[in-house]
């Protein structure tokens, strides 16, 4: 990675999405890379790697609440942005509480989620 690129890991199973966001990040100089389940991210991208998580909650294997209590138990500093297309209005509150910088309900507007992450870095 370049040191003046942003690094940023999208974990969701739907591959459309992961491809939807990796497009749209990647015309704002982010450097992205997508995995189609949290074990997959695990076993490729150590603790202490930079860069920004987005990942959805809702997964098969692995689901993105327990993904994120594991990196927050492993003392990562890494920044995790939660998304869900699940209505449940309290998934806000709940991220927020577990210690995400964010939470974006699908479908939301791509400059919200790209503030947010340049809020992160």
């Amino acid at each position: 990675m370049m040191p003046d690129k942003k690094q940023v890991y999208i974990v969701d199973d739907d591959e459309s999405v992961c491809r939807a966001l990796k497009a749209l990040l990647v015309t704002y100089d982010f450097v992205v890379e997508t995995f189609t389940s949290a074990e997959k991210f695990f076993s490729a991208v150590p603790y202490s790697a930079l860069g920004c998580l987005i990942m959805d909650v809702h997964m098969s294997g692995m689901d993105g609440w327990e993904a994120h209590k594991r990196i927050v138990a492993s003392g990562s500093k890494r920044p995790v942005i939660l998304i869900s297309g699940d209505k449940n209005s309290g998934f806000k509150e709940r991220a927020l509480k577990a210690g995400a910088v964010g939470f974006l309900q699908k479908p939301f507007n791509g400059k919200m989620l790209i503030d947010l992450i340049n809020q992160v870095f």
